[in-house]
């Protein structure tokens, strides 16, 4: 099962580097959400990560940097998939750009056909939003038809839960929190999750 990492909202100490050090680690998916930040900081974080690892980096705002970095991978947030036009998913499909997305119901799953996996939060109450409550029963399966999009958890992702995601029927996990809310032990943290996520 895929383990992705979501950055953190605000600046981190060292963060290009706990980045670089989770990808060797074995991250295999890195998500830049920084949604305060302007251009200019973004550029200064993708260019202070080694650059065999930008194809693995999905970005979630500031799309045109994908001209300038070697980026594959963008992420349409729901405010940013409403107002995008429709013919932009056909123009990135044909240029070999993978799409994903964000939703928080789950009947809008089945109508994101066109992207390749969306994040579905919160699955568990977050451990960086305070208040954010988990919205799914203990016994949740959801319901898949083996047709895309895959769905990956979000939301409250740590040690004592994970084992829950694959028996919930999810693709995968995505972790900030768990990462970011110690960011010293961020690696270790990982680590940790990964082996959970795929023993």
């Amino acid at each position: 099962m895929d383990l992705m990492v979501i950055s953190a909202p605000d600046v981190i100490a060292n963060e290009a580097v706990t980045i670089n050090q989770l990808f060797k680690t074995g991250l295999t998916r890195f998500h830049l959400r920084k949604p305060k930040w302007n251009i200019s900081q973004c550029i200064q974080l993708l260019q202070d990560i080694d650059q065999e690892y930008h194809p693995n980096i999905a970005i979630h705002q500031h799309h045109m940097l994908r001209d300038h970095f070697n980026i594959k991978r963008l992420h349409y947030p729901e405010k940013l998939r409403a107002c995008a036009a429709a013919g932009n998913w056909n123009d990135l499909q044909q240029n070999d750009h993978i799409r994903s997305t964000s939703v928080h119901q789950l009947a809008e799953i089945p109508l994101m056909k066109t992207f390749e996996y969306v994040f579905f939060s919160p699955v568990f109450n977050s451990l960086s939003k305070p208040g954010y409550q988990g919205q799914l029963q203990d016994d949740f399966m959801l319901a898949k038809a083996n047709i895309p999009p895959k769905v990956i958890a979000l939301g409250g992702i740590n040690e004592s839960n994970l084992t829950k995601i694959r028996k919930m029927n999810f693709d995968g996990a995505a972790a900030l929190g768990a990462i970011w809310n110690k960011p010293e032990k961020a690696v270790i943290n990982f680590k940790k999750l990964n082996k959970i996520l795929n023993n």
